[in-house]
């Protein structure tokens, strides 16, 4: 992750409550809360994270949102793309497992949006969303050692429920667009602190982590990364229908065919009309 950028404002209590029923949790932590505990609104320094207009934008489009819409941000971090979509008129709804990001995102709740603490391997919506989006490995990818992830080394398990629990939140026909780490990225472009597993593809990041004081915190990040083959796969495993697989880019999100050359795949699937 790049160095932090200038002192973002406090955090201020929330004024959003969220408005729906909590999921049902699995006991123990992920390895991300503490991260994500240290970093609070700090995570909205990373380059990565200012290309939400741009992302927002293009999934607007290829999702076919319209206001009044109601839209689940699995993994949803600090709000970032649950805000803009409120911005945008569509009711948002987004999840995130580290109650830290969940209270940064509720202090600045755009209306229309609304958040909540849960585990998106264990989500309980039922048919009810127009449109679901998990990006920028919030959720889906996001694997390792601990407690969830100990017994599951290929990730497989993990990954299959996000991607189950998305299809049965859709209301039928309805779409998601999820973002994934691209394999052939990560080995051409394998840097000194990476790790790829290449029985796994499980890529083993040692880097640090800093707060909004500048306190630097070591950590490991452990990110599952997928194929366009793969990717399709286990989307069509879960349940979902595949539209098309994009390579994009963090801020520069587009319908291009996959390249080895980007660093993510968008996938675009949709809810068969008879589940």
């Amino acid at each position: 992750m790049p160095a932090p950028e200038p002192p973002v404002d406090p955090i201020v209590e929330p004024t959003v409550e969220p408005t729906v029923e909590p999921m049902a949790e699995q006991d123990g932590e992920h390895w991300f809360e503490a991260l994500a505990t240290h970093m609070g609104p700090a995570y909205l320094r990373y380059s990565f994270t200012k290309g939400t207009a741009q992302e927002v934008g293009f999934l607007v489009g290829a999702l076919g949102l319209e206001p009044g819409m109601r839209v689940l941000d699995v993994g949803c971090g600090p709000g970032r793309h649950v805000n803009a979509l409120a911005q945008a008129g569509i009711e948002a709804v987004g999840l995130d497992i580290s109650q830290t990001f969940i209270d940064v995102a509720a202090a600045q709740a755009s209306p229309g949006a609304s958040f909540v603490r849960g585990d998106a391997r264990a989500m309980t919506f039922d048919s009810e969303f127009d449109a679901a989006i998990s990006l920028c490995q919030g959720a889906f990818g996001l694997g390792g050692p601990g407690p969830f992830g100990a017994d599951d080394t290929q990730n497989v398990g993990n990954d299959h429920a996000v991607l189950d629990g998305i299809r049965r939140a859709l209301r039928p026909g309805a779409k998601a667009a999820v973002s994934a780490f691209s394999s052939y990225f990560q080995v051409r472009y394998l840097e000194e602190h990476n790790h790829f597993d290449a029985a796994t593809a499980v890529n083993h990041e040692t880097t640090e982590v800093r707060d909004a004081a500048g306190t630097v915190l070591p950590a490991e990040l452990w990110t599952t990364c997928y194929t366009p083959r793969e990717l399709r796969m286990l989307t069509e495993r879960s349940g979902l229908v595949v539209d098309a697989i994009w390579s994009v880019t963090p801020g520069a999100y587009a319908s291009n065919p996959p390249t080895i050359e980007t660093p993510e795949f968008l996938v675009l699937a949709k809810r068969p009309e008879a589940t």
